[in-house]
């Protein structure tokens, strides 16, 4: 079974063997944690909402037709996210690690108050244009993936984080 590709296993689990779930879980698991950590900034509350998808995929698995996988899962876990966030819309912050921020631009983080300035600009954008910065350049999603799960096409993926890293690469000259 482990050699199955995932469209495989989870074509399985839709036809009721739940225990080829164990590995997706296992194949997917830290992926979904980490993006949804990255997303809330807490370790508990991203181990429930991870957990949540893969409560969702038992409770749809007959919704499964055969699509790529990938995609499929980061959409339920975006989709969970949302709906996260617009219960906590008010109280939670959300921001992106010191760690993350050196993965998006080691080369000019060399300082301290470097990582910090860049650190505000990018909690400036949108919590879409997070996402997709995330899961683009975080996660190594690529396009195609990304507007699977968004709902969109790959080129207006494309061109929207490029157009994010724009702005944040002309933000971080201009005040810096």
């Amino acid at each position: 079974m482990s050699k199955l590709s995932d469209e495989e296993i989870m074509k399985s689990v839709s036809n009721g063997n739940l225990r080829a779930l164990t590995f997706i879980f296992e194949r997917y698991n830290l992926r979904i944690y980490n993006f949804l950590n990255q997303m809330v900034k807490d370790r508990e509350i991203s181990e429930d909402l991870t957990q949540n998808v893969f409560y969702k995929i038992i409770k749809y698995k007959q919704t499964y037709n055969g699509q790529k996988f990938a995609p499929w899962i980061f959409k339920i876990a975006r989709n969970i996210f949302l709906d996260y966030y617009q219960e906590q819309k008010k109280t939670q912050s959300l921001e992106l690690s010191e760690q993350n921020l050196a993965i998006i631009d080691e080369n000019s983080l060399d300082k301290e108050e470097d990582k910090i300035h860049l650190e505000r600009l990018i909690n400036t954008l949108s919590n879409e244009d997070k996402e997709l910065l995330i899961m683009n350049r975080i996660h190594g999603i690529k396009y195609n993936e990304i507007s699977e799960i968004v709902g969109s096409n790959p080129g207006a993926v494309r061109v929207r984080v490029h157009r994010i890293i724009n702005k944040l690469r002309i933000n971080y000259f201009k005040t810096n």
